[in-house]
């Protein structure tokens, strides 16, 4: 199946590390979605927002691979899947539940972040504004 990951899941290594048959296959843009960061964990969210775009990476991946996905993301209580279709083809990936207020990343997490914008040729913009949100 298809998964599009926008946050801490683009770091090459770490998707790795987690999802053993789990293959990059190119970057894309999700329209009309900006990234955010948000929930006790600081973590990346993306919500709605016209003519936005959320870079990330596409990935193919296995059904176990999901399931540990699932565990990751604290899946149905923290994230819910959201589906799109990406030329013809449903991709999933994760939202959170609950759309709380912004809160910065802690700098750990930032800094995987930052590497899987690197591993996946990402334009940085984009994360600089989602850390920058406006008032």
């Amino acid at each position: 199946m298809l998964y599009f990951a926008y946050g801490s899941n683009l770091n090459h290594f770490q998707m790795r590390r987690r999802c053993k048959d789990s293959k990059f296959l190119k970057k894309i843009n999700l329209k009309d979605f900006k990234l955010t960061f948000r929930s006790k964990y600081r973590a990346a969210d993306i919500e709605p927002k016209k003519n936005s775009i959320v870079p990330g990476g596409l990935f193919e991946i296995s059904k176990s691979d999901e399931k540990k996905l699932d565990v990751y993301e604290d899946y149905p209580t923290l994230y819910k899947k959201y589906y799109f279709s990406y030329y013809g083809k449903k991709v999933m990936t994760y939202t959170m539940v609950k759309k709380t207020s912004f809160k910065f990343p802690t700098e750990r997490y930032l800094n995987v972040v930052k590497r899987g914008y690197k591993d996946c040729k990402l334009n940085k913009k984009y994360l600089k504004k989602a850390l920058k949100p406006s008032w």
